[in-house]
């Protein structure tokens, strides 16, 4: 909980700066309603937690690092929200953006919010230059093209849609950016990271298509059925649920065995195998 206050402070102090007098206030009330409440935050959460592991967890950069990676999920499901996509009602619990205010403003906020992150980013690497390039290119590329987390929307675009492609982007995009993000704060290289984010991303979006079958809307704080509605793959639909949940597990322990050597990697792989079992809805989840 304290990495999650971490995070949400430095959410709350740039979205304060951008609600200097002169400033459009339903933008501003856009972008906030976007960020707060926040959801379980876990890509930046898994951001500290590998800088943490690589000895600087406490740093201003590895906070963010960790902001910037959720400013950009914020934004991106603002977007996903949009009735040209999903047409979602709901998020976290509250009515979307583009409902709670309008097409115009969601689409603003969401860009808005994409910004948003890179300033926070150059912000708090103001004491350490040397390694805001390697953070700027990582998160840079899992937002945009030809692997981030746009191009996993616009697959959604293309009369034929590649699944492994699809769901690399979309969702593993962003999760990757997260662990090679905090390593890179942390003034570790980047890449022998991205496995872990990959494959606990590859894990989340198994996880999300079970909620999407199996979950409560109240719960879940958004609509379930999705994937039937829109036609798109699920793992359920492919699996089974006793599938797709093996697959889900598969995917955790192949993540956490993929840690690099650190000072911290034996906490940072029981860790994510035991915060792993959340992704699950509470009544699906197997005994250890």
């Amino acid at each position: 909980m304290k990495t999650v206050n971490r995070v949400d402070a430095v959410l709350d102090a740039a979205l304060l700066a951008g609600e200097a007098p002169g400033h459009p206030p339903r933008l501003a009330a856009a972008m906030r309603h976007a960020v707060f409440p926040g959801g379980a935050r876990i890509r930046p959460q898994l951001c500290l937690a590998v800088a943490s592991a690589c000895g600087e967890g406490a740093s201003d950069i590895a906070a963010a690092s960790a902001a910037a990676v959720e400013l950009l999920h914020c934004a991106s499901l603002v977007h996903d929200d949009l009735p040209c996509f999903d047409d979602a009602d709901l998020r976290r619990g509250k009515p979307a953006v583009h409902k709670a205010f309008d097409e115009r403003l969601a689409v603003l906020a969401g860009d808005a919010l994409i910004v948003m992150a890179f300033e926070v980013l150059g912000r708090g690497a103001a004491a350490q230059p040397q390694r805001l390039s390697a953070l700027l290119r990582i998160v840079g590329a899992a937002v945009g093209t030809p692997h981030g987390i746009s191009a996993g929307q616009a697959w959604e675009c293309e009369p034929a849609l590649d699944l492994a492609q699809y769901q690399r982007a979309k969702t593993g995009a962003l999760f990757a950016g997260a662990t090679m993000a905090g390593a890179a704060a942390a003034g570790y290289e980047p890449a022998p990271w991205r496995p872990l984010g990959e494959g606990l991303g590859e894990a989340y979006q198994v996880a999300d298509d079970i909620r999407d079958v199996f979950g409560n809307p109240d719960e879940l704080g958004k609509p379930v059925g999705q994937d039937a509605a829109h036609q798109r793959p699920n793992a359920v639909h492919a699996l089974g649920l006793d599938g797709a949940i093996d697959r889900l597990e598969a995917l955790v322990v192949a993540a956490a065995e993929s840690i690099p050597l650190c000072p911290g990697r034996r906490a940072l792989r029981l860790r994510i195998i035991e915060e792993a079992q959340r992704f699950l809805p509470k009544k699906l989840r197997r005994a250890a």
